[in-house]
């Protein structure tokens, strides 16, 4: 009726169920962080600056700030000084083309007044310099009246350096009375190359009436004559 009945176990100390285990990847994990934490606050506090603090980071921004909007400006008067500088360039450069294309001219002047100058008579009385030609006009002045002049003087070619001398005018004409009269002008210096063109006024007793000049171009003032023409005033 009963049947047959199975064991009973009996623990007589009463020992209870050992606690879950948590698993071993998941206590590698917690150790892991633990210690790459403390090795990372070891290095912050040992080895690496010091973090700063939020009034620090403040300045630090604001100084970035600033030294930020300096280079923008600073970029911008760069960009200011190199446009003003490649206008100065090109200013330069025409200036050059231009000096260049007057230096052109001034040769070709050259060459046309020196076969203007060839083409002259020659002086009659010859000389070491002779006076090709001459103009004279005489004018009303605040202080009387003067006369102008223009005087071309030449010299034998193949000369090696200049030819340092002065230049007499003596005016001659009539008086403001009418009677014939006649005056020396200031002796001025003249340098002769190959050809001199000698330009100055003279002024004049009031009421002169010139009629012609008497030119004469000496070695110093009062020195050795060098060539002399006579030239009328038109």
């Amino acid at each position: 009726m009963f049947g047959q009945s199975k064991p009973v176990s009996f623990d007589p100390y009463g020992r209870r169920r050992s606690r879950a285990r948590l698993p071993r990847w998941l206590v590698l994990l917690i150790v892991g962080i633990a210690i790459g934490g403390g090795g990372l606050f070891f290095l912050q506090q040992r080895y690496l600056p010091p973090r700063l603090s939020a009034a620090d980071s403040a300045a630090l921004q604001s100084a970035f700030d600033a030294a930020d909007a300096a280079r923008v400006r600073l970029s911008s008067q760069l960009a200011e000084v190199s446009k003003r500088l490649d206008a100065a360039v090109a200013d330069k450069k025409k200036a050059s083309d231009e000096l260049a294309a007057s230096h052109a001219s001034v040769e070709s002047l050259r060459d046309d007044l020196a076969a203007v100058v060839a083409s002259l008579p020659p002086d009659p009385r010859g000389g070491a310099v002779e006076i090709r030609a001459a103009r004279f006009v005489a004018k009303s002045t605040e202080h009387g009246t003067a006369l102008d002049y223009d005087v071309l003087l030449t010299r034998e070619r193949g000369a090696s350096k200049p030819l340092n001398g002065a230049l007499q005018l003596t005016v001659a004409g009539l008086s403001a009375r009418g009677a014939p009269a006649s005056f020396a002008a200031p002796v001025a210096k003249v340098s002769i190359a190959g050809h001199e063109m000698a330009r100055g006024s003279v002024a004049m007793p009031d009421g002169f009436k010139p009629n012609q000049v008497t030119v004469q171009v000496l070695d110093r003032a009062g020195g050795k004559a060098l060539g002399m023409r006579v030239m009328l005033v038109k």
